[in-house]
């Protein structure tokens, strides 16, 4: 069984997402359901068929938020340290061709979320800085084509 890194912002997440499908959407897709049944024939029942995808939906969600958390490594980032990029370093890069600056933190896979600057370990721009240092040059693969970005900062927080 493969483990799944997560910080443990990611892994509260996560949790909070389970307990809210658990508590209030099953509840009440459970409620809809039987409304719907109240209606009548199920065969023509637009109402039924919409509430029990959804469950469906629910359900599966259910199912692979309880197998990632089986499997979640969690690690504490403010334990970290040192001047080579890993999981959970903030690194702030700047585009060698363009002298824009970028700070991303690297995260698990499933907390990814690029508006908030979080990258997942396994992306192109990840896998490209996981071990590098401050000033060295790493080149990108992007769909735009391939850019050099040089790290000018690393830090644990």
């Amino acid at each position: 069984m493969e483990k799944v890194p997560l910080t443990p912002a990611g892994l509260e997440k996560l949790e909070a997402e389970l307990k809210r499908l658990k508590s209030v959407e099953r509840p009440s897709v459970i409620r809809a359901i039987a409304e719907a049944r109240a209606h009548g024939d199920l065969s023509e029942n637009a109402e039924y068929h919409a509430a029990k995808e959804r469950q469906g939906f629910i359900e599966g969600r259910v199912l692979e938020l309880e197998d990632l958390m089986s499997r979640v490594q969690v690690i504490d980032v403010g334990k970290l340290s040192g001047k080579s990029v890993k999981f959970g370093a903030t690194v702030t890069v700047i585009d060698e061709d363009t002298d824009e600056k970028g700070k991303y933190q690297i995260v698990g896979d499933f907390e990814a979320d690029l508006a908030d600057r979080k990258i997942s370990i396994s992306s192109p721009m990840a896998r490209a800085l996981i071990g590098k240092s401050v000033g060295e040059a790493v080149e990108v693969m992007t769909p735009a084509g391939s850019r050099s970005y040089e790290i000018v900062k690393v830090e644990y927080r």
